[in-house]
């Protein structure tokens, strides 16, 4: 399992994919807001959403895992 973490602290502005999706090394997975600013977390690495741990609104860490892939 590949975890897709938070980089910054902030909120969930928009979620990107859904569990089931294909994606590839470097593809927007979620959106953060963070004073006032778009951040965009990309995977690092391909895999499939097997698991989607935030919702938009909620509050993250940087490190705290936002999606889980396979």
């Amino acid at each position: 399992m590949i975890q897709v973490e938070a980089h910054i602290t902030g909120t969930v502005w928009k979620i990107e994919v859904e569990v089931g999706d294909r994606i590839e090394e470097g593809d927007t997975v979620v959106v953060l807001e963070s004073m006032k600013m778009e951040m965009p977390v990309e995977a690092e690495d391909p895999g499939v959403v097997a698991e989607i741990r935030c919702e938009e609104g909620q509050s993250v860490a940087e490190g705290d895992t936002l999606v889980v892939l396979e």
